[in-house]
Formats: C-alpha cells, sequence, structure tokens
C-alpha cells in the first residue's frame, strides 16, 4: 500500500547504548500551562525518565507517535514521560493543547543540539541546513544509565511500544 511518501533508510547512528550514561541538557520544558527551562539530570533526581525524540509537530510521525503513548497510558507508569523535538515552545504548546496530550511534557530545541548530542541528527531532505532528531526512545534511570535505547533506521519507523514499556515496568 502507498501511503504517499517514500520510505527513506537513514541508516546506523552513533547513539548512546544500553548501560551508557545519557548526555545530560537544559532546554526549555513545555506542559500544557506554561514552559521553563529543565535539565535531564533534574528530571532523573526525583525519577526515571523515558526520553522519546520525534520529527517537528504536525509530521504525522509526531502525531502517530504521541497518540500511541496516549492511548498506552505511559502517564500511569512511574517516570517522568518527557518529548524532545525541534518545534518551539509555542508550537509545542499548541500541539498539546490540539492533540489533548496535556499530561506529557515536550523538550524544546530548535537548533538540535540535543540530538547532535545523542548521535541521532538526521538532515531534512531537499532542506538544507535544517535537521532534526530521528525518531528515538531512551529509558534513563535515576543514575542517568540508559536501560533500554531504540533509535529508527527507516522513516518513517515507529518505536516498539511493548518493548518500551516492558523496559519501564523493569526500572
Amino acid at each position: 500500500m502507498n501511503l504517499g511518501f517514500d520510505i527513506v533508510e537513514l541508516g546506523d547512528a552513533d547513539h548512546p547504548e544500553a548501560g551508557e550514561t545519557a548526555p545530560d541538557f537544559t532546554r526549555p520544558l513545555v506542559n500544557d500551562e506554561y514552559w521553563e527551562d529543565a535539565s535531564l539530570s533534574a528530571l532523573t533526581d526525583d525519577e526515571p525518565v523515558v526520553l522519546v525524540f520525534y520529527p517537528m509537530d504536525g509530521d504525522f510521525p509526531a502525531t502517530y507517535i504521541w497518540q500511541e503513548i496516549d492511548d498506552r497510558e505511559w502517564v500511569d507508569y512511574d517516570a517522568h514521560i518527557v518529548g524532545l523535538s525541534i518545534s518551539t515552545p509555542y508550537e509545542h504548546s499548541r500541539f498539546l493543547e490540539e492533540w489533548e496530550v496535556e499530561d506529557y511534557e515536550l523538550f524544546s530545541d530548535p537548533q538540535n543540539g540535543v540530538a547532535e548530542s545523542y548521535g541521532i541528527s538526521h538532515d531534512l531532505d531537499g532542506m538544507n541546513g535544517i535537521a532534526e532528531p530521528r525518531p528515538a526512545v531512551f529509558v534513563i534511570d535515576e543514575d542517568r544509565t540508559i536501560r533500554e535505547a531504540w533509535v529508527a533506521t527507516e522513516w518513517p519507523e515507529f518505536p516498539p511500544y511493548s518493548d518500551i514499556e516492558a523496559a519501564i515496568e523493569r526500572l
């Protein structure tokens, strides 16, 4: 079945693996009411974190990923579920409201520096100088140790939700 787009091979990524320390960063963290700068390490000080990298808000994979996470009620896990994309805080606020995923928070990283530090940056075809994170999920414990890592190798590709849920349950 042709869904109106071509599958793009992204190849391997040089990302941190399970057992390694997740790179720390500070970016605006957006919820359904406001945003403020927050660091990954501050979040992991309180509880494990599931860090979901996704394409920019408005892209169909972003909508699909967050609707699936919301439908699976990841908010009920004993972990902080956060997303990260190149979208601005304003775009994140609209996205959270429009798709009714207000139980989650989204990091804003318009320059894509976090994806670069995680080795998962992807140059957008036909857009010189514009990159975004490839879809990826990192399950991170309170010591910032990565317990599970999944990174897309083609576009579009979606996370193995059941495998990630099993990793969250093992935390």
